[in-house]
């Protein structure tokens, strides 16, 4: 969960409370639409924080 929430609040600067207050499939659901965002500008396929 914390890797989540360093995650989203990283690349969107919301709140940490904000964050932990979502629902755990809302903040899967945003660290992977980070993670599409990120291999779209890299040009590159990069594995997903959700990807071990």
């Amino acid at each position: 969960m914390y890797e989540e929430v360093a995650f989203i609040a990283y690349h969107f600067h919301w709140p940490s409370e904000d964050i932990l207050n979502m629902e755990h499939k809302e903040r899967h659901r945003w660290c992977e639409e980070i993670s599409r965002i990120n291999q779209r500008l890299s040009g590159e396929k990069q594995k997903s924080i959700l990807e071990v």
